[in-house]
């Protein structure tokens, strides 16, 4: 078995709301090497861990962890609609692995992901069903959320899992850094919103369009400076991708949920899905990792960060 790791931040702006040519020039050279790489690698199977918006997962029965037996992208913002090729023994193995492992972990046969799932398998995969996918969705803007730590074990324990396959595996971790972007919040929601929270699938056209532009909106100012939502925090980023670059799992189970708020705004909560993803990896024996790049994009409104990662075990057969 072989493994590595890609992660990446997403944003549902791109192609909305960008920064400057040259930025988005260095973004998508970016993305082309990541798919370069993936490609040379050409997995067997891949796993992506990644939250949702409000699009697949609501308060009618909000689990903190699902994996995706069957799986289907909704096409929100520009992102891939259509069916993800999840192998189900492998997905329905996997479930097992995790719940014997003391995780609880909700099952799909009908998932929906939305642009924290699509965007990320465009990037790397150039496509949504170019290679056997399973998505782990990791609930990352509804409180209340599982801790930090909780997410590192069940990374930890599919890591356990994959490495008794005899496959290429590709782990992908699909979130951002520091942002904030207009998310409601149910505790001081409007009857109108909080009924979307609960039960806001399937939205129609208008409605979608509607929730899409307040986005771009709210992008708009927070470039401008007027805006109320929270500033980027480069410094808290470095320190989070540092802590991961060098396996400070200590440092992760220490994040509380309160100080990722308080530093990294109220959606910093899809680190988790970086974290189960490198956590995966070190269950296969250490690794090494490098920050590919890192820029607070505000047009995004997104702390924006790549790494990759290999188990040493790997880069040493390589040398050989």
């Amino acid at each position: 078995m072989t493994i590595i790791l890609e992660c990446l931040s997403h944003t549902p702006l791109q192609g909305y709301h960008d920064p400057v040519p040259e930025i988005l020039a260095e973004v998508e050279a970016l993305q082309a090497a990541m798919k370069k790489r993936v490609q040379a690698f050409d997995p067997e199977l891949v796993v992506v861990f990644a939250p949702d918006h409000y699009n697949g997962f609501f308060y009618d029965l909000m689990p903190q962890f699902c994996i995706g037996v069957e799986a289907t992208s909704i096409g929100d913002y520009k992102s891939l609609a259509g069916p993800l090729d999840v192998p189900r023994d492998i997905a329905l193995a996997m479930n097992e692995a995790v719940l014997a492992a003391d995780i609880d972990i909700a099952l799909s046969y009908r998932m929906q992901v939305d642009h924290g799932f699509a965007q990320a398998l465009e990037v790397l995969l150039g496509g949504l069903d170019n290679y056997p996918v399973i998505p782990v969705f990791i609930n990352s803007v509804a409180p209340p959320m599982a801790s930090c730590r909780r997410s590192r074990l069940l990374g930890d324990a599919i890591g356990r899992f994959l490495s008794g396959l005899n496959k290429r595996v590709l782990l992908v971790g699909s979130g951002g850094i520091s942002h904030e972007p207009p998310v409601p919040e149910i505790a001081n929601a409007c009857a109108e919103v909080a009924e979307r929270l609960i039960a806001g699938r399937n939205p129609t056209p208008q409605a979608r369009a509607a929730r899409q532009e307040r986005t771009i909106s709210a992008a708009r100012q927070f470039t401008s400076g007027d805006s109320s939502l929270r500033p980027l925090n480069p410094e808290w980023d470095r320190n989070f991708l540092d802590i991961l670059a060098r396996g400070d799992w200590m440092a992760i189970d220490d994040m509380s949920n309160d100080s990722i708020t308080e530093q990294g705004g109220k959606s910093a909560h899809e680190i988790r899905s970086w974290v189960a993803a490198f956590a995966a990896l070190n269950a296969h024996g250490p690794y090494k990792a490098s920050l590919d790049y890192y820029r607070p994009i505000p047009e995004w409104i997104a702390g924006f960060a790549t790494m990759q990662a290999q188990s040493l075990r790997l880069v040493e057969s390589v040398a050989a």
